[in-house]
């Protein structure tokens, strides 16, 4: 089935244009809440947000939506988005909803869905909410007696920053390491810096002063340019780096480099096989992870397996084949036994703790591998699908004859923008930017 609300991550677009929408939204909470609502109990649903403007307007949408169908509602305001899945099974909720474009500008809003266990909703739920969506849902509103009530729950900050916590080694303290946090000026913007503080460390903060526009902009994960220049400036030990509802890390070294989600698997990855929590036997990631990542995880006798792009993806594999560590090269890291989806403050919590163990710099311990050379480029299309092109395969094909056994190819449209995502890696990196080149031209011809 062809979803035509739900992407790879949520119902995500433009805020206040078709699907966030104020009328959709309340369609969501309406629908939403009579997918969860199953048995006589009273039913809950947990409703966190960052820090974009366009938050307040759906979040009044949902909460009309959920409370007209008879769930009570808490609201968290701003708060990451693996601390709502959090929430909602310490809170013994029935759903959780995060409000969030994640690493997209403030002019976008997103809005993603977990069930009572924490974990994001499977195809058949989506499509189960997205038929009522479309749906007259007036017959199944609860009646005037029934109707559901909001609560703000003013402990959620302090609930999670306690989880983080938790999740550090029993003995671990980060006295003497100086961090400079970037929070994207996001979701995370007050728990990152308290809980990291609360861990020993000297925090230096920056991106922490939303103003509902400023998320993402020149400043987190995918902009960590003033965090290299902070780091190096202060002689930090180590730069951390979240994205707007703060579901990925990318660290910065002590000598300003970046380090991404690939190498941060390889350290978390290691320092659990050595300590025997490692369990799988490996490592899941997606087929974006870099060729080095799997080579290096062979070395230590451990296996990569590949999924298509998405944390949901990336988890659904983690539980079929029963691996507690799994991530994104783009820094998303799920580590199952803390939690359902990705979080990057107990990921960074993680790197940290192998950094105080060893008592060696960040660029040591961070760098586990050279990476194969690899280029990304994204292709922008009004419309329609060139990648079925005859034309475009055609280069595709060729393209993956002159790589050889000795290089790789991932051509797919983005499941959040209108763009193809051509990627490539091969040790030979002259040929690599050749055939990708090829690639992109024959897209951008096929959709012109």
């Amino acid at each position: 089935m062809t979803k035509r609300y739900f992407g790879t991550d949520g119902i995500r677009g433009k805020a206040n244009r078709w699907p966030i929408t104020p009328d959709v939204a309340l369609k969501i909470g309406m629908a939403t809440g009579l997918a969860f609502s199953r048995g006589g109990h009273r039913h809950r649903a947990v409703i966190g947000k960052d820090t974009r403007l366009s938050g307040y307007m759906i979040e009044t949408a949902l909460v009309a939506g959920f409370t007209s169908v008879g769930l009570d509602v808490f609201q968290t305001g701003p708060v990451p988005t693996p601390a709502v899945a959090m929430l909602t099974r310490s809170l013994r909720a029935d759903v959780g909803v995060m409000i969030s474009a994640s690493h997209n500008p403030f002019d976008d809003n997103g809005i993603k869905i977990f069930g009572p266990d924490g974990f994001k909703l499977s195809d058949e739920l989506e499509a189960e909410i997205e038929e009522m969506l479309d749906a007259d849902l007036t017959p199944r509103l609860a009646p005037p007696h029934a109707l559901g009530r909001n609560t703000r729950v003013d402990s959620a900050i302090d609930r999670y920053v306690e989880f983080v916590k938790r999740t550090a080694p029993r003995d671990m303290r980060l006295d003497g390491i100086r961090i400079v946090l970037d929070c994207a000026n996001g979701a995370a913007y007050k728990v990152a810096p308290t809980a990291l503080w609360e861990l020993g460390a000297e925090v230096i903060p920056i991106g922490v002063k939303p103003d509902g526009f400023n998320i993402n902009d020149h400043c987190g994960s995918t902009d960590p340019e003033a965090l290299c220049e902070r780091v190096r400036e202060v002689r930090a030990d180590i730069g951390i780096a979240l994205d707007g509802d703060a579901d990925r890390v990318i660290i910065v070294d002590e000598r300003g480099h970046i380090v991404d989600g690939d190498q941060l698997l390889a350290v978390i990855a290691q320092s659990w096989q050595e300590e025997g929590t490692l369990v799988g036997g490996g490592v899941v990631a997606t087929v974006m992870s870099n060729l080095g990542l799997e080579r290096y995880l062979r070395s230590l006798g451990l296996d990569l397996v590949r999924t298509r792009v998405g944390d949901r993806y990336v988890v659904e594999q983690m539980r079929a084949g029963g691996f507690n560590i799994g991530g994104e090269q783009s820094g998303h890291i799920v580590l199952s036994d803390h939690s359902t989806t990705g979080d990057g403050l107990i990921a960074a919590v993680q790197v940290l703790a192998v950094v105080a163990r060893t008592g060696k710099r960040v660029s040591e311990v961070c760098h586990r591998f050279e990476p194969v050379p690899q280029i990304l480029k994204n292709v922008r299309i009004q419309g329609g699908k060139p990648l079925e092109s005859p034309a475009v395969q055609a280069v595709i094909d060729e393209a993956t004859g002159r790589l050889g056994a000795g290089g790789r190819l991932v051509i797919r449209p983005s499941g959040t923008e209108p763009l193809i995502r051509v990627m490539g890696e091969a040790d030979d990196a002259g040929l690599l930017a050749s055939v990708v080149d090829d690639i992109v031209d024959a897209v951008g011809r096929a959709a012109a």
